[in-house]
């Protein structure tokens, strides 16, 4: 198998941390995305003494410059990307009904788990078409699914979390833009659902592992490039928009 370079946001810890040890466990080099240098630092730094080829990169997907930084980095390094992971997220106010969560939480929820991605991609689309046949996974959640939310049958049905699901349903929009774009450059862009796993995110309330939602990460990271783009992935199966 070739060696790729591979970008995941939101690394230091969790399921992107987690993603970078079996990524690294199969030879890719991994750029550890995080805006904590400290953390991030730790992070690559256990992953390296365990014998794989990571490097920290600072990170912050709100931040322009951050980003610009970043890309502007691994071009000097590397010269391409062949795998961009985005990762990062953050939940918001989970508890608060839609008609009480406040905009400014809404528009935090959004800065990170939509522009965030659309920053990072445009970002890096100069390294993408680089590499030849670069792959864009955007890391989604079933909670995005508007054909899983409208389903009175559908565990997710009764968790009406304005801010972060609405998120996860227009990062699942941007992945069908992209994917349609991107398509002429012979880049695939997907997104995947990882489940409701046992996190910080979620006070680590998940009933799936981490490694569970990790291993969907790499199957979609590492599929044949040349494949079907702009689809939506759960356990390797495709799901509902």
């Amino acid at each position: 198998m070739t060696s790729k370079t591979i970008l995941i946001t939101g690394a230091n810890k969790s399921i992107g941390y987690e993603t970078a040890r079996q990524l690294g466990h199969l030879g890719h080099r991994i750029w550890l995305g995080c805006r904590d240098i400290a953390r991030g630092t730790a992070a690559a730094e256990s992953l390296v003494a365990q014998g794989h080829d990571v490097r920290f990169l600072s990170i912050d997907v709100t931040q322009d410059d951050s980003v610009l930084a970043a890309a502007a980095h691994v071009q000097d390094e590397d010269g391409r990307l062949d795998v961009l992971i985005n990762n990062a997220g953050i939940s918001g106010m989970a508890h608060t009904t839609p008609s009480q969560q406040p905009i400014s939480d809404i528009r935090a929820v959004y800065e990170t788990n939509v522009f965030g991605p659309v920053r990072v991609t445009q970002a890096f689309l100069p390294l993408l078409k680089a590499a030849g046949h670069g792959v864009v996974v955007m890391v989604s959640s079933g909670l995005g699914s508007l054909g899983w939310l409208s389903d009175p049958d559908n565990q997710f049905y009764g968790v009406n979390i304005l801010g972060y699901n609405s998120s996860k349903s227009a990062l699942n929009a941007i992945t069908v833009a992209f994917a349609k774009e991107f398509a002429s450059f012979g880049i695939r862009v997907d997104a995947i659902d990882p489940g409701y796993t046992a996190t910080d995110f979620n006070n680590h309330s998940g009933y799936r592992h981490v490694e569970q939602a990790a291993a969907g990460v790499v199957w979609l990271a590492t599929r044949n490039p040349s494949g079907i783009s702009g689809r939506f992935y759960f356990d390797q199966e495709q799901i509902p928009w």
